[in-house]
């Protein structure tokens, strides 16, 4: 088969390839640095042609086209499995949606239950067999186009080609139609910078890390802070299985920690889901055989962890109440982020064979309407306020002020636990409305 011959055929302008979006249609855009882009200008240009047109993406990391022409969602409904931040600003001016998931599900959503009429996302070059790598989204990539009833491929030449895996690829007999744009510059995810309070949280986390173990680290300047001191650390023969793919885990890979030999499964492979990053890590990525793409029902499924020895999950929250319930995702009604692959990995690590799981967090935070210290340790949370991790999943909590591990503790020793890594400042508050909640023992001690 020439598939040369085939791409020629496929070939044709973003206009041209929109064209097949029909009023009443569920369009999907792809994921994080692999959402449409020249696609999304050409769809937006035909707002007046169209009506009640359902997009779905996630974690967008530049301003949708489909957004911007539409600011009274007139034509567009666009809704996100997890949130930037440019979502959440949308979703703050009722532009956005956020859909619910534990993060493994997500390619069953597709497969099992949702309707996609249009499937449209970027992609590496085809090579000379006639595959496109889904580069920097496997994510539910595949599940996605399996479902669509019409494919889409947006080419970016800058897009790294991803190694799996299970699922990193899709063929040119599977597209619809293809489309060349003006591969744009890959975004770069900025290197947060750690506070004080990530540096001290880094620190108590890493001493609990044992040589061979396998990480998963969440985004942030915790994280970012974590993998800082691997790999200034003495530890050796790391491993990685992550849905998120971060610049720590190239520095711990410089600096020779991450060598992937003592994992039980995919040895010698860092596996991931998704990437984004520096335009070094990008790089990295590219045609790396150390480096294994594979579907977040593969990577998040914590049946896989559990045969990962020393399996290790750092992910940070918004807040927790003195009963062990964990919040990573709102602020009240106000949505941050979403689920994600946390409880995938709170659960995961648990099981895992000398598996540790850490939730951090900075013990207060300032309002910035009123410029009060407030606590992100609570009593309890309020009826608006979404449960990300149930109390029957917490394991290792961190803050500025120490660590517990609340595995099997009743209650009143939750509350002992948890308010003695509080700020002292709201310590007698919270044991006030412990024992109102009776969940406090008079003999307790902080």
């Amino acid at each position: 088969m020439n598939f040369i011959e085939e791409y020629k055929n496929k070939l044709t302008t973003p206009e041209k390839a929109v064209k097949v979006v029909k009023s009443g249609d569920w369009v999907d855009y792809g994921f994080c640095l692999t959402t449409c882009d020249i696609l999304d200008k050409a769809l937006a240009a035909r707002k007046e042609e169209l009506q009640d047109v359902k997009v779905r993406g996630g974690l967008s990391m530049k301003p949708l086209e489909i957004i911007k022409v539409d600011q009274k969602r007139e034509v567009f409904t666009y809704s996100s499995w997890h949130f930037s931040g440019y979502e959440r600003k949308m979703h703050d001016k009722g532009l956005c949606n956020y859909i619910p998931m534990v993060y493994r599900n997500k390619p069953s959503f597709y497969r099992d239950y949702l309707d996609v009429d249009v499937a449209m996302m970027q992609v590496a070059p085809m090579d000379k067999h006639g595959y496109f790598s889904f580069s920097l989204s496997n994510s539910a990539s595949r599940a996605i186009v399996e479902k669509a009833k019409i494919v889409i491929l947006e080419v970016n030449q800058k897009l790294p080609v991803a190694l799996g895996g299970q699922e990193e690829r899709i063929h040119i007999t599977e597209a619809d139609y293809i489309v060349e744009g003006t591969n744009p510059d890959i975004f770069e995810l900025p290197a947060p910078i750690p506070n004080e309070v990530d540096i001290k949280v880094a620190g108590m986390i890493v001493e609990e890390i044992e040589d061979g173990s396998t990480i998963q680290l969440g985004i942030g300047g915790l994280p970012n802070s974590v993998g800082s001191m691997i790999a200034e650390s003495d530890l050796k023969d790391l491993g990685m299985h992550t849905e998120m793919l971060v610049d720590a885990y190239l520095l711990m890979h410089k600096a020779g920690k991450l060598t992937n030999k003592c994992k039980t499964i995919d040895r010698g492979k860092g596996t991931w889901a998704f990437c984004a990053g520096s335009k070094e890590l990008h790089e990295w990525v590219d045609n790396n055989p150390g480096l294994a793409s594979y579907p977040v029902n593969y990577i998040n499924d914590p049946r896989v962890m559990s045969q990962l020895d020393k399996m290790v999950s750092i992910n940070n929250c918004i807040s927790v109440d003195i009963y062990g319930q964990i919040s990573s995702e709102s602020s009240g009604t106000r949505h941050i982020s979403g689920t994600g692959g946390q409880l995938d990995f709170m659960t995961g690590a648990y099981i895992s064979k000398g598996g540790k799981s850490f939730i951090s967090f900075a013990s207060t935070y300032t309002d910035r309407s009123t410029g009060e210290l407030k606590s992100r340790v609570v009593p309890n949370f309020s009826s608006c306020e979404i449960v990300t991790d149930p109390r029957s999943q917490a394991h290792y909590l961190v803050t500025e002020w120490g660590i517990v591990n609340l595995a099997g503790r009743s209650t009143w020793e939750r509350a002992e636990m948890i308010i003695s890594i509080a700020h002292p400042d709201f310590r007698d508050d919270l044991i006030k409305e412990a024992q109102k909640m009776n969940i406090w023992r008079n003999s307790n001690k902080l």
